[in-house]
């Protein structure tokens, strides 16, 4: 009897070692993406989380965007905390200087809008140990460019404003922590950092980036090369790396305890993929700077709401931030080679010379090490296997055909020549179309069902992103499955497994040589998976090509099998190529002998070996040599397998499988992260559900080439889940109250007339049940229409007259509040030329105000602004919208314009002032949304303001 082989490519091996495997890395990958890492009960020296959290909780208190009164409270506490360590620690202002920074100014362009923002950044510059010359100059001037500290300083930058809507704990009231954490442990003596570091804390960067501005206009931002951006768009989890400039700056986040990230999410903001905007952009595209960008993701419903809170948010998380800042910054502020030097010339784009990096790919394992190379050395690998492979695979054909054993393909072989009357069928063909049909028809279910959820429920995936997931995984192995063996119950073949891996490998060479011109023409680097997936999906079939060498030459085959019946008809049948054919024609030993039965009995064969071709009766020759022995081949496949390794599969499945799940399953949960509540924000949902089919069918796919051997215990588990999670995904409602529905919240008021709008923006068939929540909608005119915003395009804005706002106070003499004409006043002036104009605006209360033109205006310039050469006052087809921020309250703007007289005479428009401070109860709207929204839904700032107050002018 047999030994029982644990390894052998049978129903069992194959069934126990593959649900292992991706149970196991599953779970491993959930485990890592969904659980924050613990903090350590030993901080590092000058480290205090206890004392980190208490900043994060007095920071939070309110509300505190730019255009609010509690902004003003956070900015004194910021300042107060900084004077505080210093003092602590009886540190020099020659060593730590901290700049209030309420001079600094900014008039710039982006797109048709020009802003005119002030800035009230805080900067705290602590010296490096080899950096003997001044920060910068007193008067102002750039500082020079040829500093001893030979590569500049390192900024660290968080911003302390949040949005109106929400209170800003991981947006970004964390790296605003740690930015102080920093301060406190950079300042220890035995941490104090080679290189100059200047810690920011900006102003304004929830409104255009308008503090990173502000900051490139202070001489102090010529200081640093390299930066660190600390930013949240969720509520807690880990922070990862979302983009990076070069290869060079991104090995200093290597040294994070818990690296995490991906180069895919680099890729989305080169593609735009991701709307979101942060500081990074100013920093490297502007100031020139070379750095990193590490933000929290998720969850993407709490982002810009009041779920955005240390409720919301954890210890871990803050840790996981802080410690990930800590290394970065320490190995930055430690290098002292000539990585981030220019050549000490000053550019002509006014950028600081940081030298030139190199593009580079990265990624995470386990949350526990950080892979990172340059996106040049992984193109030039690409183009290495993408030559050698295949010439490896023709080689080794060529190998297999000199030495006759090349069964793939074969048809038949002969005992002489092919002028034999009958040949050897070898059946080589047999299982080479299976994968490909397999895989169209499995991907063809789940896209299906893709556009089945999209169109029945298209937004579960708010609320059930992993029922989504596992309705596609269980559709695509279960209908894969199936089909795989049913093809080899009716048809077996020894060769299944290998024409999976030529398939998988022609399919993997033309999705890597697609990368490969994306990476060298696009410097696209997301695609780094696909090099190690065609790496491993190589390597599995060469280990199938290795195996056929142990198979017997198709020469010796053909000969063993050249025989007769022993019965009474003429001449022998080849074997079919099914080992059944052995044994279904073979009498059982103890059967009764019929006048049919073979003389040979029990183990003997019914047919005889013959030499040199000649056809002789299994008596002729007693003395013949016995048949070459085939081995025992699974049963119904091809005679000639029986003698191929059997554990050869587990080789390849675990060259094959683990690789791929872990790359490609890592990027499909970042992307998971990325998309599932972004529907809200008006993006597509077939977006996401076609990026879950891609991703399920990419790390599902190459199991496809073992499916066959599976028994239907798992296959049909997974049907039942399949089932279950099909229907729960079309009737299930798509919102809860863990997953809320964002909308987005504005009050506008015509201070002409005193027409009052109230309006919601958000999905349609939605809003139209929440606007009928509440109760100043009952018994008014509801319009649902196409909101204004181009990225709002896809939502639904409905409005109507809504409560009063009172955003200007009570005056102190009347007792009475000011009515709504008096909160913005103007007064237009013709300019001494044609199409020349001043305006000066006041709005009460407030210290952001726009102007709007209907026609663009061709120049405009802002009392008190200062002309940069580094920024355009207006775009190339002018500005149809001036956007004014004062650092002071209910100060006057005094703006000058001119447009092309020649083709408008008149100057027509909108002034419009902001109210964004919902803390004391002042817009009464925006409160009742928040008191009669359903469960399910929660509210967010649609701009930058919550009541908008405009007058219209003409000139």
């Amino acid at each position: 009897m047999a030994r029982y082989n644990p390894f052998s490519f049978t129903a069992g091996p194959v069934n126990f070692f593959a649900t292992l495997f991706y149970v196991a890395l599953f779970a491993v990958l959930l485990v890592v993406h969904l659980r924050v890492p613990d903090y350590p009960s030993n901080t590092p020296q000058g480290v205090n989380l206890t004392e980190a959290w208490n900043d994060l909780q007095h920071i939070t208190r309110q509300f505190h965007p730019y255009n609010s009164h509690a902004n003003d409270h956070v900015r004194s506490y910021l300042l107060a905390r900084i004077n505080h360590v210093i003092r602590s620690k009886n540190l020099k202002s020659r060593d730590v200087e901290v700049v209030d920074d309420v001079v600094s100014n900014a008039t710039f362009s982006s797109s048709n809008t020009t802003i005119y923002f002030e800035g009230t950044n805080i900067i705290t510059a602590i010296r490096g140990s080899e950096d003997d010359e001044p920060f910068f100059s007193t008067n102002h001037s750039a500082p020079k460019i040829s500093r001893r500290s030979n590569n500049g300083g390192v900024l660290v930058n968080a911003h302390y404003d949040s949005v109106s809507s929400g209170y800003g704990a991981t947006d970004d009231g964390v790296g605003v922590i740690c930015i102080l954490q920093l301060l406190s442990y950079l300042t220890e003596e035995q941490n104090w950092p080679k290189r100059t570091v200047i810690l920011l804390l900006n102003n304004g960067e929830e409104d255009y980036l308008n503090g990173a501005k502000a900051f490139m206009r202070h001489p102090i931002s010529q200081v640093p090369h390299t930066f660190l951006n600390l930013e949240g768009a969720g509520a807690g989890g880990r922070a990862t790396l979302f983009r990076s400039t070069d290869t060079e700056v991104t090995k200093f986040y290597r040294a994070s305890r818990h690296p995490f990230g991906t180069v895919v999410s680099g890729d989305g903001f080169k593609k735009g993929l991701i709307r979101s905007e942060t500081d990074y952009k100013v920093f490297y595209g502007e100031l020139g700077l070379r750095g990193l960008d590490v933000a929290f993701m998720e969850p993407r419903a709490r982002y810009h709401t009041v779920e955005d809170s240390t409720r919301e948010t954890s210890l871990k998380s803050v840790w996981h931030m802080l410690s990930a800042s800590i290394a970065t910054v320490s190995g930055l502020a430690s290098d002292t080679s000539d990585t981030f030097s220019g050549n000490g010339e000053p550019r002509e784009d006014g950028k600081v010379d940081s030298g030139t990096g190199t593009d580079a790919v990265w990624f995470d394992l386990f949350g526990q090490a950080f892979i990172v190379f340059r996106l040049h050395t992984f193109f030039a690998l690409c183009v290495t296997i993408l030559v050698v492979a295949p010439l490896t695979l023709i080689g080794l054909t060529f190998g297999l055909s000199k030495a006759d054993k090349n069964y793939l393909f074969a048809r038949k072989a002969y005992v002489h020549s092919p002028d034999d009357d009958e040949p050897i069928h070898l059946y080589g063909w047999k299982g080479f179309f299976r994968l490909p049909i397999v895989f169209v028809i499995a991907t063809g279910a789940v896209v299906g069902l893709a556009f089945l959820v999209v169109r029945v429920n298209p937004l579960i995936v708010y609320s059930s992103p992993y029922a989504v997931w596992s309705m596609m995984i269980s559709t695509w192995i279960s209908f894969a499955w199936f089909f795989s063996r049913a093809a080899s119950a009716m048809r077996p073949s020894a060769l299944q497994r290998m024409y999976g891996l030529i398939w998988l490998f022609v399919g993997s060479f033309i999705l890597l040589s697609f990368v490969t011109v994306s990476a060298n023409n696009f410097h696209l680097a997301g695609g780094y998976w696909a090099l190690f997936y065609f790496v491993a999906v190589f390597a599995a079939l060469l280990l199938s090509y290795l195996e056929l060498f142990f198979a017997p030459k198709k020469s010796a085959y053909a000969q063993t099998f050249e025989v007769i019946e022993e019965d009474s008809r003429p001449a022998s049948r080849p074997l079919t190529g099914n080992s059944a054919s052995r044994s279904e024609d073979r009498p059982l030993p103890d059967d009764e002998a019929t006048e049919t039965t073979s003389l040979l009995r029990g183990d003997q064969r019914s047919f005889a070996r013959t030499r040199h071709g000649s056809r002789r009766g299994s008596s002729a020759e007693e003395d013949e040599p016995g048949p070459l022995d085939l081995g025992h081949p699974y049963p119904g496949e091809q005679e000639w397998s029986g003698k191929l390794p059997s554990w050869i599969w587990i080789l390849q499945f675990l060259l094959l499988v683990p690789i791929t799940v872990i790359l490609v399953g890592q990027i499909a949960l970042l992307l998971t992260s990325a998309l599932y509540q972004t529907p809200s924000d008006g993006n597509s949902s077939l977006f996401i559900y076609m990026s879950f089919a891609a991703l399920t069918t990419l790390f599902i796919a190459p199991a496809g080439p073992f499916a066959h051997r599976i028994t239907y215990h798992i296959p049909t588990f997974l049907f039942l889940v399949c089932v279950g999670t099909v229907i729960y995904n079309l009737v299930a409602f798509p919102f809860s109250r863990e997953h809320r529905l964002k909308v987005y919240f504005v009050q506008q008021v015509n201070l002409d007339t005193g027409v009052n709008t109230v309006s919601l923006t958000g999905v349609d068939g939605y809003i139209q049940q929440i606007v009928r929540q509440l109760p100043s909608a009952h018994n008014s005119l509801v319009n649902c229409t196409t909101p204004d915003l181009v990225t709002r395009k896809e939502l639904k804005k409905c409005e109507w007259e809504g409560l009063p706002a009172k955003v200007v106070p009570v005056e102190a003499a009347s007792g009475n509040r000011t009515g709504s004409d008096r909160w913005l006043d103007y007064k237009i002036k013709k300019g001494n030329n044609t199409g020349e104009a001043s305006i000066r605006i006041v709005g009460q209360n407030t210290r952001a105000c726009r102007v709007l033109f209907d026609v663009p205006i061709r120049d405009v310039t802002v009392a008190g602004g200062v002309s940069d050469p580094r920024f355009k006052r207006t775009g190339e087809h002018g500005s149809g919208e001036v956007r004014l921020w004062h650092r002071e309250w209910s100060q006057p703007w005094d703006v000058s314009v001119s447009w092309d007289a020649k083709k408008n005479s008149k100057l027509s428009g909108r002034v419009v002032c902001l109210w964004s401070d919902a803390n004391s109860g002042d817009i009464p709207a925006y409160d009742e949304v928040q008191h009669y929204l359903p469960i399910w839904a929660i509210p967010s700032k649609i701009s930058d303001g919550l009541v908008e107050g405009y007058k219209y002018f003409e000139i």
